[in-house]
C-alpha cells in the first residue's frame, strides 16, 4: 500500500488516543461521557497540531483478555470512533487490545475508520494475557466477507511478548516481517521496542526494513523528539503516544506544546 494514499504524506505521524477505561473493564468508572469527552479532546490537540492520523486504543482497559472482546467494549469503541468521524478528516484507525482483529474490523467496517491495528497476526507469541496464536486466515476472509476496504497494520514480534518455539536471534525480524506480509497479508508492519514507550533498535529497524520490500514500516513505539532522527533513517512513518503525554506520562493527556515540538522535529528529518 501506499502510505501517501491514506495519510497524504508519505511518512505520517499516528498519535494514539488512549480510552479510559470502558464498560465491563476491570477499572470501569461508570460513565461512557467521560470517555467520549476524553476522547474528543485528545484527538482534537493531535490533529490541530498536525498530525496525520490517530489511532483509537482501550489501553486502560488493561488487564486484557487474549480473545474476543466483551459486546460492551465494541459497542463503546463504535460510539467513540462515530463521534470522532464527525470531528476530523484524517484517517481513523482501530487497535483492539489485546489482539482482537475481528472486533476491529467489524467496528471499522461500520464507522468508516480506515485502519486497523492487529498485535500477533501470524505465529506464536508468549504474553501477559497467555499465548496468542495469529488469526490471519480468519481475520482476512471476514475482510473480504465485509467488503470493507480497511487497511491491516500489523505488529511484527510485538512488544510485551516473546515469540514461542525455537528462534535464531539473528534472523528472527526478517522472517517475521516477511511472513507478516506475504503469509499474513498485512499491508503495513510495526517494529516496537520491548514495551510501551520503548524503542525499537536500529538494527530491528533495518532487517525490518530490508525484509518488508514496498511494504510500509512503521515504529510502534518509543519514537521521541531525540530518536526521530536515528529512526526515520529506515523506518516509514511512526506510531506515537508516550512522547506526546503531558510530563511524557502514558496516564496523563495529551501536550499540545509536546506535539508540536514532535511534529517539528518529525519535519524536519523527512
Amino acid at each position: 500500500m501506499e502510505l501517501n494514499a491514506l495519510f497524504e504524506t508519505s511518512t505520517p505521524v499516528i498519535g494514539v488516543v488512549h480510552l479510559l477505561p470502558l464498560p465491563t473493564s476491570a477499572r470501569w468508572q461508570g460513565s461512557l461521557q467521560a470517555v467520549i469527552d476524553r476522547a474528543v479532546q485528545e484527538t482534537v490537540a493531535l490533529v490541530s497540531s498536525g498530525i496525520n492520523g490517530i489511532i483509537v486504543e482501550n489501553f486502560f482497559d488493561a488487564p486484557f483478555t487474549k480473545g474476543a472482546i466483551d459486546p460492551a467494549v465494541v459497542s463503546a469503541m463504535t460510539i467513540v470512533v462515530s463521534r470522532l468521524q464527525q470531528l476530523v478528516t484524517v484517517p481513523i484507525g482501530l487497535n483492539v487490545l489485546r489482539n482482537d482483529g475481528h472486533s476491529g474490523l467489524a467496528i471499522a467496517a461500520c464507522t468508516g475508520a480506515e485502519f486497523i491495528r492487529v498485535n500477533v497476526l501470524t505465529g506464536v507469541m508468549a504474553t501477559d494475557q497467555g499465548l496468542i496464536e495469529g488469526d490471519a486466515h480468519r481475520l482476512m476472509r471476514y475482510r473480504r466477507e465485509l467488503g470493507a476496504d480497511v487497511k491491516v497494520f500489523a505488529d511484527v514480534l510485538v512488544k510485551h511478548a516473546a515469540p514461542v518455539g525455537s528462534v535464531a536471534m539473528e534472523t528472527a525480524m526478517a522472517n517475521a516481517v516477511a511472513d507478516t506480509i506475504h503469509r499474513g497479508l498485512a499491508d503495513a508492519v510495526i517494529v516496537s521496542g520491548g514495551a510501551t514507550g520503548y524503542a525499537p533498535t536500529a538494527q530491528d529497524l533495518a532487517d525490518a526494513k530490508a525484509a518488508a520490500g514496498k511494504t510500509p514500516v512503521l515504529v510502534g513505539s518509543g519514537a521521541t523528539v531525540d530518536n526521530i532522527p536515528e529512526l526515520m533513517q529506515s523506518a516509514d512513518g511512526v506510531i506515537v503516544s508516550s512522547s506526546l503525554k503531558r510530563w511524557g506520562q502514558i496516564e496523563q493527556a495529551v501536550d499540545p506544546y509536546r506535539i508540536g515540538q514532535f511534529m517539528n522535529a518529525m519535519s524536519s528529518h523527512t
